[in-house]
């Protein structure tokens, strides 16, 4: 696909996406969506990319939301297949990806952009950073798995106001909340991102795939995920980067993971 609406950047085994659609805030629309599913997919395949990070362009706004002029006319079943589709390209995808994907807010996350930072793995913020879910000012509900993640997250009594009052709240919230890891200047947010990146890349990608799953079953109503954790942690046995990582620090040297 050529990327219209997004690029990316790659260096010593990492990705930086950037949703490019300044004079929009960088809102997703179809087609912002169906690039971002393609980039993801594309650097999951790839087995060189060890750490993905989602940004947005400029220093206002990560994603100030979904593209309203798109679907303000839609019906009610265009709206169910509206939110479905998202999910399913999207927002689970990412969430669900063998890749670890960091995201880097730095501006508004309104709406289908803070849902897609809580799809992320986890997300660091800019002090000048806001984050919201305002759809029920709109007459909708979030749609892209908000009303799931967010209590999750900060936990239901939180959720439930931020939802019901449409109110944003500032990155220092955020921090207080538990819904971003670290608050940081605009200046410190991609180099910190990078840096941890980093530490990311030095370490086993296949056991961080199946951590990635057996942290996400313990999410799942119809899943044990102490039951996943027992299976992962099994097959982890089977595969070649735990040779090399038990190898390696019995001969006390560092590990050089081949990633299978």
């Amino acid at each position: 696909m050529n990327y219209e609406n997004i690029y990316i950047e790659e260096e010593n085994n990492i990705a930086t996406i950037t949703i490019n659609r300044p004079k929009k805030l960088n809102a997703l629309n179809k087609r912002t969506i169906a690039e971002l599913h393609t980039a993801f997919k594309e650097l999951d395949d790839d087995g060189e990319t060890k750490v993905i990070i989602i940004t947005g362009s400029g220093e206002k706004a990560f994603v100030a939301g979904a593209d309203i002029s798109e679907f303000a006319h839609f019906s009610v079943k265009e709206g169910r297949q509206l939110a479905a589709e998202g999910q399913n390209n999207l927002f689970d995808f990412v969430e669900n990806l063998s890749t670890p994907v960091i995201a880097a807010i730095n501006g508004f996350a309104l709406g289908g952009g803070l849902e897609l930072a809580m799809s992320s793995h986890f997300r660091i913020a800019s002090d000048n950073a806001k984050m919201g879910l305002p759809e029920v000012s709109l007459g909708v509900i979030p749609g892209y798995g908000g009303t799931q993640r967010l209590p999750q997250l900060i936990g239901k009594g939180r959720a439930m106001e931020m939802i019901m009052t449409a109110g944003m709240i500032d990155a220092n919230k955020a921090l207080d909340y538990g819904l971003v890891n670290y608050v940081v200047s605009q200046e410190e947010l991609l180099p910190l991102c990078l840096k941890i990146a980093s530490r990311i890349s030095n370490n086993s990608s296949v056991a961080i795939k199946y951590a990635i799953n057996a942290v996400n079953a313990g999410f799942k109503y119809d899943v044990n995920g102490y039951a996943s954790e027992i299976d992962a942690f099994g097959t982890c046995f089977g595969t070649e980067d735990f040779k090399e990582g038990t190898t390696a620090f019995l001969e006390k040297r560092k590990a050089d993971f081949p990633g299978s």
